[in-house]
């Protein structure tokens, strides 16, 4: 696979983890920020690094295997390793700006993840 072929299949990886919703939460796992890292190497071998909205959270299992599932469906992907990290822990300060208005939280309400979800 050549760096063109390489990239276009990055922005099919990312393509479709936009379509990966946060069962607690509406929206998509890339808008909420919990992918920290996606790389696709010329194999088509892709490496994801990504968090959940707590340690506890209640799909800490099953959502990295919902993230492997699906990315292990895209034509030209040979293999799929997906890494759970709490380093840095997610808080609700990651939203990007579309979430925080979707969600309603345009303003600084100094909400922590826990307050927020549970």
């Amino acid at each position: 696979m050549n760096t063109e072929e390489t990239n276009q299949l990055k922005e099919t990886v990312i393509s479709v983890l936009k379509t990966i919703y946060d069962p607690e939460i509406p929206i998509d796992i890339w808008t909420l920020h919990l992918i920290y890292g996606v790389e696709v190497d010329e194999e088509g071998n892709v490496k994801i690094v990504m968090t959940v909205t707590a340690p506890n959270c209640p799909v800490a299992e099953v959502l990295p295997a919902e993230v492997k599932t699906r990315i292990e469906a895209i034509m030209g992907v040979k293999s799929v390793d997906v890494e759970l990290t709490f380093d840095p822990v997610w808080d609700i300060s990651m939203l990007s700006d579309e979430a925080k208005a979707e969600l309603g939280l345009d303003g600084d309400y100094n909400y922590s993840a826990t307050d927020f979800l549970y």
